[in-house]
């Protein structure tokens, strides 16, 4: 009996021909963990996020490459709106992004953004100029809108007990790629320096000294970009929605007479129509998620800036094999908390708390790392490191708590066009970061003797060593 009325809200319900009803039926009937869907969205938002962040560890050396900036101060200033040019471009297409995603599909969108990783990123490495560096970043922000599409993706492949986890992989393969894409630009950057066994002065790699990370991180794109292809459609194209007939159908499969709630679904239709930009659950969570995201991006291109800085402008005086290195093990600390504490922390205190603590502990650690001039050798490694890792571990829980409650504020056919929304506000406050994080970053060095607001009070009493010591295993002699 159950078989056939399963049968009977099969034909009523769900559409053949429509790839989201497929998904939605597969999800149904199976069982388990879906890792390989999970796999798959991970893989993907590694590809988009990798470029993003991958030129801070170099960006400051090659900004002073091409000599626009006059003084070694006014480094970090020109190198802000290198960085923020990639988020004004997503900033202006983000919603055009989402339309198309509710429109047309999300696959489509997917494999347009991976696609434009291959090719500008690798144009990027091949700058010449400073305008060429510029405009390369702009078009792969410009054209790279997947991020938004990839978070109702996830919302919808998987079923609503795996929906969480699926948003925190997208989160976590999201802060992932913003660690391991500087760390790839911390080690591969000016090979023929680092490697001249390898790599020689008059190659390809020795003309275009930062051409190599951006070409690795291409080469992988474009491998993803294949794989997409078989990526499964979970939009639906027809105007019924289907959210209704799974409870039902679920109903049905255990043996009960349930029928759909026509009040509800005359409620949740009212709602899918309703003007997302009234939608305060939403709208509220992209405030939040905006704001954060300002900080946080200024605070990515600011630290690579500050540890290669020289100690007498009140850096750290690393290079960027140092940097990596600090880059690397944070991953690694992101990926292990992501994958054996996160799921247990958040279903025991929910996306709201957990977002609301991490944010707390945010500030007294981003207080602590002026006061790390101070310190040398194996401390400053040690402390350096921690204060990484768990900078990115409260980056990561924040923006997977307001991942999950964006998609939860609106239905399915608003879900592209509400995560436009967010990466659009999110876009603009990150475009503001690295260029207000650098004009900053120049104008605190410029400041190390001032009577008001000095770089760092205790510049002073910090000893002046005639060359960076490091632990060996740090260094990069």
């Amino acid at each position: 009996m159950a078989d056939e009325q399963k049968q009977t809200f099969l034909k009523k319900d769900f559409y053949e021909n429509c790839p989201g009803c497929k998904v939605d039926l597969h999800n149904e009937m199976e069982r388990g963990l879906p890792i390989k869907r999970l796999v798959s969205i991970w893989i993907v938002v590694l590809c988009a996020s990798l470029p993003i962040s991958s030129l801070f560890p170099y960006l400051y050396f090659m900004v002073r490459d091409f000599k626009i900036a006059e003084r070694e101060e006014d480094v970090g200033y020109y190198a802000g709106y290198v960085g923020c040019s990639f988020m004004l471009g997503r900033a202006l297409t983000s919603v055009l992004w989402g339309m198309i995603a509710d429109r047309y599909g999300r696959k489509p969108v997917i494999i347009i953004g991976s696609a434009a990783v291959v090719i500008f990123n690798a144009l990027f490495g091949l700058s010449v100029n400073y305008w060429m560096a510029i405009w390369t970043r702009f078009l792969l922000g410009s054209l790279n809108g997947l991020l938004g599409p990839m978070k109702a993706y996830a919302s919808e492949i998987f079923r609503k007990e795996y929906q969480a986890l699926g948003i925190s992989a997208i989160s976590s393969a999201w802060g992932i790629g913003l660690i391991i894409g500087p760390a790839l630009g911390g080690f591969l950057a000016q090979p023929a320096e680092k490697y001249p066994a390898i790599f020689s002065q008059e190659s390809l790699f020795g003309r275009f000294p930062y051409f190599l990370p951006c070409l690795c991180i291409s080469i992988f794109a474009f491998v993803v970009t294949i794989g997409t292809f078989w990526l499964p459609e979970t939009l639906h194209i027809h105007d019924k929605s289907c959210e209704d007939s799974f409870a039902t159908l679920e109903a049905a499969s255990n043996g009960s007479n349930a029928k759909i709630n026509t009040q509800d679904s005359e409620v949740r239709e009212a709602t899918s129509k309703k003007s997302l930009i009234k939608n305060w659950p939403l709208m509220s969570s992209i405030i939040v998620y905006s704001v954060f995201s300002l900080v946080d991006m200024a605070y990515t291109e600011i630290f690579s800036l500050w540890a290669e800085s020289p100690r007498k402008t009140g850096g750290l005086g690393f290079s960027t094999d140092n940097v990596g290195t600090i880059l690397t093990i944070t991953g690694f600390g992101l990926l292990l908390f992501q994958l054996f504490l996160y799921p247990f922390v958040e279903k025991m205190f929910g996306p709201i708390m957990i977002a609301r603590i991490a944010g707390v502990l945010s500030i007294p650690l981003l207080a602590c790392y002026p006061y790390m001039t101070m310190l040398t050798g194996f401390t400053l490694t040690l402390l350096l490191n921690c204060a990484s890792v768990l900078k990115n571990i409260f980056s990561m829980t924040i923006v997977t708590g307001l991942f999950i409650l964006q998609n939860r504020a609106v239905d399915q056919n608003q879900r592209g066009a509400a995560n436009g929304i967010a990466m659009t506000a999110m876009s603009l406050f990150k475009a503001a970061g690295p260029a207000g994080g650098g004009a900053l970053f120049s104008w605190s060095q410029e400041r190390q003797d001032a009577a008001f607001l000095p770089a760092f009070p205790g510049h002073k009493n910090v000893r002046m060593l005639p060359s960076y010591q490091v632990p060996r295993w740090f260094s990069s002699s």
